[in-house]
């Protein structure tokens, strides 16, 4: 499930007063979300909440969406041509034909060659998740 980062904090801060109104002052829950209100008022009183955010989403968005591919090609030749141009970085992602590749440098020549690393969407074909 992929959060809101973008959240209203004075949204937040009401659904955590209805929810706090349902248990008795002092009570563990009572203290968790006070903790977890001013907490979220600190943030936002020091200016962090930007920061804040991106932790947030870091926090909850699956590795999977942290893999960019930064440039598409229809044929490997499109792609070559491409690379040999020197526009390719070390270690960037790219998608050929529908496959992910790497750009790397090139081991017995100056340059750069592309490594074959699948893309996730590739790893989910050959690998789909377990359905449970």
């Amino acid at each position: 499930m992929k959060y809101n980062h973008n959240f209203d904090v004075d949204s937040i801060m009401e659904v955590l007063k209805t929810v706090n109104e349902k248990y008795q002052d002092g009570s563990p829950e009572d203290e968790a979300l006070r903790i977890a209100a001013v907490s979220l008022l600190y943030v936002r009183e020091i200016q962090k909440l930007d920061e804040y955010r991106e932790f947030f989403r870091s926090f909850y968005t699956p590795a999977i969406d942290y893999i960019v591919v930064s440039q598409t090609f229809a044929t490997r030749e499109e792609a070559d041509a491409w690379l040999a141009s020197g526009n390719g970085r070390d270690g960037e992602l790219v998608r050929i034909a529908g496959q992910g590749f790497q750009v790397i440098p090139a081991r017995k020549q100056k340059g750069m060659m592309f490594l074959r690393t699948p893309l996730p969407e590739e790893l989910m074909k050959l690998y789909p998740p377990d359905s449970e």
